[in-house]
C-alpha cells in the first residue's frame, strides 16, 4: 500500500503564502504522477495542480500564476501557494498515481487532507 502524509496547511491572510508538502511511503514500485486537489465546504473536490514523473505540470485556471507544483524526488511533492485569496479556502488533498510492488497497473491514492484557510 501507499501512504501519503501532507503538511503545511494553516491560516493566512489574503495575499499571503503557504507551502504544502506531501511525502509518499510504502511498497511503492513507481509513482507516475502526483498532484493536489481541494474541496471547499459544500463543493466537489477539484483539481488544483498535477506533475508527472517527467516534470510536466498542469494547473487549474483559478490558480495559474499564483500556485507552483514541484517535486524534489520521486516521492515528495510540494505546492507553493502565493497571493492566496479567500476562495482558496478548502481542504487540500495530495494524490499519487502509483504502482505498488507486484502490481502492473497504477491506482490512485489519497492523503488525509490539510486545511487551508484564507481570511479576508
Amino acid at each position: 500500500q501507499v501512504q501519503l502524509v501532507e503538511s503545511g496547511g494553516g491560516l493566512v491572510q489574503a495575499g499571503g503564502s503557504l507551502r504544502l508538502s506531501c511525502a509518499a511511503s510504502g511498497s511503492i514500485s513507481r509513482i507516475n504522477a502526483m498532484g493536489w486537489y481541494r474541496q471547499a465546504p459544500g463543493k466537489e473536490r477539484e483539481l488544483v495542480a498535477t506533475i508527472t514523473s517527467s516534470g510536466s505540470t498542469n494547473y487549474a485556471d483559478s490558480v495559474k500564476g499564483r500556485f507552483t507544483i514541484s517535486r524534489d524526488n520521486a516521492k515528495t511533492v510540494y505546492l507553493q501557494m502565493n497571493n492566496l485569496k479567500p476562495e482558496d479556502t478548502a481542504v487540500y488533498y495530495c494524490n499519487a498515481q502509483a504502482l505498488t510492488i507486484g502490481t502492473y497497473w497504477p491506482r490512485g491514492y489519497w492523503g488525509q487532507g490539510t486545511q487551508v484557510t484564507v481570511s479576508s
